[in-house]
Parts: structure tokens; C-alpha cells; sequence
């Protein structure tokens, strides 16, 4: 059994800048591209150890929150 390191399981996002194109403007695309892989969220989520039990508090409070916003709206 061979275990790969976090970092070589997803490809990194990268932009590639154009000659005619500004600084700013690939900043913001590449914080779209971040955006979108779910980079920023995943390491929010990551930032501490959650206990398989607060976990499933947590879901359990989503479901709550989303079962109520869908009898109510």
C-alpha cells in the first residue's frame, strides 16, 4: 500500500498571464479559479481537527436549517 501526500492528489490552480493582459485582472482570475476548486472552503474546513462527533452535530444542524428553509419558503 502506498500513500501519496495531500498535496500530489489535486492539481494546483495556476494561471497563465498574457502579454497584454494586467496584473489585476489574472489576480482576479485566479482567485475565481480558487474559488471555484473550493481551495479557500476546503482549508477554512481543515484548519482544526473536528471530532467525528461534532461532525455529525454539525451536519445534523445543516439538514435541520435546510429542512426548515424548505417547509418554510
Amino acid at each position: 500500500m502506498s500513500v501519496t501526500p495531500s498535496f500530489t492528489r489535486f492539481r494546483l490552480s495556476e494561471v497563465i498571464i498574457h502579454e497584454d493582459e494586467n496584473f489585476e485582472r489574472a489576480l482576479k482570475r485566479f482567485k475565481k479559479k480558487c474559488e471555484k476548486a473550493g481551495i479557500l472552503s476546503d482549508l477554512r474546513k481543515h484548519r482544526h481537527y473536528e471530532k467525528p462527533s461534532e461532525k455529525r452535530k454539525r451536519k445534523m444542524n445543516a439538514a435541520v436549517r435546510k429542512n426548515r428553509r424548505t417547509r418554510n419558503g
